[in-house]
């Protein structure tokens, strides 16, 4: 059980010249207005130290201003660890270096294509913009390496533009960017879950107050907050209001994702707007604990259910996939490939370890894979024929897949959320349209590109609004206390 002390609260306080004597008689003596005039001062605070907020902090670093990040757990991991580590974007120096042709409006039409028009299309113009600009300046002023996967194409992407660093994981984004950040000398505080945000009568951001794990309190002062931390995917009670089918799914996403921004924005009278959108994942290995690329699936892998069958379209994406499998009896399905995927998915980290964990079977004939997943085999052999009609009018297969063949079986999963606080192109947190006087968000905390739903969700999207709010939160901030 949460305690009280964890729960994300909004504390309002007086004008900071009536802090003193005026603060102490008003506050209640645990929630900090009085510690917060004696805290330490720093011109911004971040909350999270993920892929988001390390970017925003590295950018910041650049334009000469101090920040600090607020980090909960001991290492700074997150949703972004958790992820693919694949970030799409349009117009790098990575893409150049490798021939590749892509713009931009092909980018903005392919996220808009994918969510059916309902993306906010003033954030998907900002970060196609952001993005290219973010990954070229943690090359070149970072020293992180990028290149873009180049042998296959993601679901719904016109070209290849998937940035990824040499470990092809989100665990190898992480220690980069972590990297970069101990390089820079940038203050991060870990084990510092922040609950409080202290806001004064004309609604800025004032301070901040964190738990330390000994349950110990402290605050900090700050001139401008970014709310950086992720979502709600490991809020029980918000999944069940907003994402139905995901209720009772695996959650395979970060357990700081509490939706800690949303109730503040709550608080705060700010909407949090396309709360419907998410990224699920249809290819979730549950006993090991291991995301399965769908690579796999884009290079003429299937999926199958108890009974030998297709029973969605591979080529729509990851996301809406995870829908798919958790109505399938016993919320299962098969990935099925052959040799040539098989060797393609030796070049992903994760399955690699699902190989060497015995998470991945070989079987030399279609007999030997029917059996071990318990369907007839004339189901079986009549799925694989490429050239046979599909059950409900699905697509056929776009090849034949002959033995040996590989298996492996997976659940759908909710990873991270794609709704959260409504802001503008800048980042700036708005209430009732107006925006706050020093608060953004981004990243997990913000709305996304995603639109309203499941399916609107492009490969890519998290990582998209990390990098590219990171980056665009930070030239705002700068430019709002005179720096940029």
């Amino acid at each position: 059980m949460e305690s009280l002390a964890l729960k994300p609260v909004v504390i309002h306080v007086p004008h900071e010249a009536q802090w003193g004597r005026d603060a102490r008689d008003l506050a209640n003596p645990s929630d900090g207005v009085g510690q917060l005039q004696n805290a330490p001062h720093f011109p911004v605070v971040m909350v999270g130290a993920g892929a988001c907020g390390l970017t925003a902090a590295l950018m910041l670093h650049d334009l000469g201003l101090e920040c600090v990040l607020l980090e909960r757990d001991a290492t700074p991991q997150g949703s972004s660890a958790l992820s693919s580590g694949f970030v799409p974007a349009a117009g790098t120096q990575c893409q150049a270096r490798q021939g590749i042709v892509d713009s931009q409006a092909q980018f903005v039409q392919d996220i808009l294509h994918k969510s059916h028009g309902q993306s906010a299309a003033h954030l998907v113009h900002a970060y196609v913009q952001a993005v290219p600009q973010a990954i070229d300046a943690l090359e070149s002023q970072h020293g992180i390496v990028w290149r873009v996967l180049d042998h296959f194409l993601y679901p719904g992407h016109s070209t290849h533009r998937m940035h990824a660093v040499p470990e092809t994981s989100g665990e190898g984004l992480m220690a980069r960017l972590v990297h970069a950040a101990q390089v820079a000398d940038l203050t991060l505080l870990t084990s510092a879950h922040v609950t409080q945000l202290f806001i004064d009568p004309d609604r800025r951001v004032v301070g901040l107050g964190y738990a330390r794990p000994d349950g110990s309190q402290e605050w900090v002062r700050c001139d401008a907050a970014l709310l950086a931390c992720n979502g709600f995917g490991g809020a029980p009670d918000l999944v069940a209001k907003y994402l139905p089918a995901m209720k009772d799914a695996v959650y395979a996403g970060h357990v700081g994702n509490d939706g800690s921004a949303m109730r503040w924005a709550q608080a705060l009278g700010v909407a949090n707007l396309d709360m419907g959108a998410y990224q699920g994942h249809g290819s979730w290995q549950n006993e090991l604990g291991l995301l399965i690329s769908w690579a796999l699936m884009g290079q003429g892998g299937i999926q199958i259910n108890q009974h030998g069958e297709r029973f969605h379209d591979e080529s729509q994406g990851y996301s809406e996939a995870s829908v798919g499998v958790l109505a399938q009896p016993g919320c299962v399905a098969w990935c099925v490939f052959d040799e040539s995927v098989h060797e393609l998915g030796m070049g992903f980290p994760e399955f690699k370890e699902a190989v060497s964990l015995g998470g991945v079977k070989r079987f030399e004939s279609v007999g030997e894979l029917a059996q071990w997943v318990g369907c007839p085999k004339e189901n079986l052999d009549r799925t694989l024929a490429a050239k046979s009609p599909a059950p409900g009018g699905l697509p056929a297969m776009s090849r034949p897949l002959v033995p040996a063949l590989y298996a492996i079986k997976v659940t759908g999963a909710l990873f991270h959320t794609q709704g959260g606080l409504d802001i503008n192109a800048q980042c700036k947190v708005l209430a009732r349209g107006e925006p706050l006087p020093n608060l953004w968000a981004a990243g997990g905390a913000a709305r996304g590109v995603s639109g309203q739903e499941v399916w609107g969700y492009l490969s890519g999207n998290g990582l998209l609004s990390a990098l590219a709010g990171g980056f665009i939160a930070a030239q705002s901030v700068a430019k709002a206390l005179g720096r940029g």
